[in-house]
């Protein structure tokens, strides 16, 4: 029986495999068809399907903001992915953990238990994101010394205070990568009128999205719909513009940090100003964050090793050691 560990992302699901590292590294994507829903693609096939699709098949995310939306969609797709990491041979029913928010209610804990038992799992335990994101950065969360985690992923930020091996203060906030594309296909059709997709909106963001202007990165030519006259159209954006389409989002989760530290218990802030605020997942890539985070909260600030993998590093060191964090893990089986 294998152990694995599975960040369950909205935007990217990652599975680490006991012994192996991580196995596996896709889009939360499923292509499902319309009429009776049967799953048609998943992963990188599902998500190059994304806005293409003929009226007949849709590919969705299964997740929104963090938590499932499709229960029978998600479970495919787990089921998929079991199945692709056990290769050609015969794959025992795995032990599980996985990776939820901080905060989310008693019946999405329960949802994400469910859909895992009902993909193929043996048992399933869940970890709460922080902690798992923490341990993956190399932060010593074990420690009396306090820590800062901010993860920010596809659906949701999540902002962290941990010491001694456990969560002090957090906060879950369901802004993150999605709304900052939307945030940007909003902006390109006010300002210029022309409609773009996700995959072009994710992916102005990732080669020229920055969030202070000593790390612009120039322009970027896209095509999209003149929503004037509904012909295909050409425009250059630049970076200072991605900038200002997000900067609603960005102001949410740099306030968010912000509370947290105000919050934050005076000797374990203490600790923080010492040992910096360490940033995680795939918008801690955002160019200029760490100078943006660190001029205004006067803190030093740090970008993980490994930001997208940082949450699946963290279940597998929780893996292989089995006996971390204190009274260990707790299974859920059938």
């Amino acid at each position: 029986m294998k152990s694995i560990g599975i960040d369950l992302g909205t935007a990217n699901t990652l599975v680490y495999v006991k012994g192996r590292g991580v196995a596996l590294r896709e889009p939360s994507v499923v292509a499902v068809e319309a009429k009776n829903r049967r799953v048609v693609a998943v992963g990188n096939e599902a998500k190059l399907m994304l806005g293409k699709t003929p009226g007949s098949i849709v590919a969705m995310r299964p997740l929104k903001d963090g938590v499932i939306a499709e229960f029978d969609i998600t479970a495919a797709m787990l089921r998929h992915y079991f199945k692709k990491i056990s290769g050609n041979t015969l794959f025992s029913r795995p032990k599980v953990i996985i990776c939820i928010p901080y905060g989310v209610t008693e019946v999405e804990r329960r949802a994400v238990e469910d859909v895992t038992l009902e993909a193929g799992a043996q048992s399933v335990a869940l970890i709460e994101e922080p902690i798992a994101a923490a341990i993956g950065s190399g932060l010593r969360v074990d420690d009396a010394r306090g820590c800062m985690i901010v993860d920010i992923g596809g659906g949701t930020t999540e902002v962290a205070v941990l010491s001694l091996g456990g969560i002090v203060l957090s906060k879950s906030l369901r802004i993150a990568g999605d709304e900052l594309d939307e945030a940007i296909i909003g902006y390109i059709k006010r300002k210029h009128n022309i409609l773009i997709g996700d995959v072009t909106a994710e992916l102005l963001k990732k080669r020229i999205g920055s969030v202070h202007p000593a790390a612009d990165r120039g322009a970027m030519t896209i095509q999209g719909r003149n929503l004037l006259n509904g012909l295909p159209a050409t425009i250059a954006v630049s970076s200072a513009e991605i900038r200002e389409a997000m900067s609603d989002q960005i102001e949410h989760i740099v306030e968010s940090i912000r509370t947290t530290l105000e919050n934050t218990p005076p000797e374990l802030a203490s600790d923080i100003y010492d040992t910096g605020i360490m940033l995680c997942g795939g918008g801690s890539m955002l160019a200029g964050l760490p100078l943006l985070l660190s001029r205004i909260t006067g803190i030093r600030v740090v970008v993980a090793k490994a930001p997208i993998d940082s949450v699946a590093i963290g279940l597998g060191r929780i893996i292989e050691s089995e006996g971390r964090l204190g009274g260990g893990v707790r299974y859920r089986t059938r």
